[in-house]
């Protein structure tokens, strides 16, 4: 009996002694970089279609990510991300052609928007990769970033580097992996069919799902309905005041959900102007997205298929509000 405990024991140390390692590599060698990426060089033309869609799009993911003090996209602190992250900056994508985007190609952006991986191989862990937007949408937004739009015009004014947590550094290091570059088109689907739209509204044009499902750091962007808790709802963020909040629950859950909370009409008022229907606002992080009716109201018929998740958001608010 001794002798299997010592063996035990010994096995037992022998892998505390191999993660204190592997946490200890993470911790010296930070976020991973990756070979330079060989890219399809390409020219997108800048259409006038392209840089509305470029800049409605920009509006719901750069714009409100990479907002720096003068209104240009120099990048800015994500205070709205929970602490265990660390502190995380956004960069400038400015046309700069120092500290920006100025230097580089379309296809180093589309690369870079679908994978994570800069032109020189480094790796952006927490931006979000647009693995499902359609092809058209991403390099409206190309376009977009490339225009005369006042926001992406060349600044040298940098935010500081992000200061990253260990958290974060393993997460870049085992479970936030760069995602490959697609081998097919993918294209907007046929918008009169309306579940089939939302379902793209929501997930490959809006990326709702990494919010609102279950765990920001568990989200799969290459298929989202099987992220943890897909809109379920329950991340934590923070508020501007530095309060916990938790992502609302989208599933039509009668009890928890929004199946009774709102009608389509309300639903789209929401997403559109952050107004819930007794009046009051939605908290910040979420903020009014610019959508028709028809895009709004085509996430709530989708969210209508979304298998049910029960989970109590209020309760939980309040639990952790009662914590601090």
């Amino acid at each position: 009996m001794k002798k299997v405990l010592r063996i035990v024991l010994i096995g037992v140390g022998f892998v505390a002694v191999a993660l204190l390692g592997f946490v200890s590599f993470v911790a010296i060698r930070g976020i991973p970089t990756y070979d330079a990426p060989t890219i399809q060089e390409l020219t997108i033309e800048a259409t006038p279609a392209r840089l509305v869609r470029g800049e409605k799009i920009a509006r719901m993911h750069c714009i409100a990510c990479h907002s720096g003090a003068d209104n240009r996209l120099t990048g800015r602190q994500m205070d709205d991300l929970p602490e265990l992250f660390g502190t995380v900056y956004t960069m400038n994508i400015t046309q700069d052609k120092e500290v920006g985007i100025g230097n580089w190609t379309d296809g180093e952006l589309l690369h870079f928007l679908r994978t994570g991986i800069r032109r020189d191989g480094s790796f952006a862990p927490i931006m979000p990769k647009f693995a499902t937007m359609a092809d058209e949408d991403l390099k409206s937004v190309v376009v977009w970033l490339k225009s005369d739009a006042a926001q992406v015009q060349p600044s040298a004014q940098e935010a500081p580097k992000s200061d990253f947590s260990l958290f974060s550094k393993l997460l870049a290091n085992t479970v936030i992996k760069p995602l490959p570059y697609p081998d097919k088109a993918i294209v907007i689907p046929d918008s009169t069919d309306e579940v089939t739209f939302g379902r793209y509204v929501a997930d490959g044009l809006g990326n709702c799902y990494i919010c609102h499902s279950a765990d920001i750091t568990d989200y799969n962007p290459l298929h989202p309905e099987l992220s943890k808790g897909y809109y379920g709802g329950g991340n934590k963020m923070i508020t501007s005041d530095k309060k916990p909040i938790f992502t609302a629950n989208l599933t039509f859950d009668e009890e928890t959900g929004i199946a009774k909370k709102y009608t389509k009409q309300q639903f789209i008022q929401a997403v559109k102007a952050c107004v819930r229907p007794d009046g009051s606002l939605l908290r910040a992080p979420m903020f009014p997205h610019q959508m028709t009716d028809y895009e709004a109201g085509a996430i709530f018929e989708y969210l209508k298929t979304v298998p049910k998740i029960k989970n109590d958001i209020p309760s939980k608010e309040q639990e952790a509000l009662a914590s601090k």
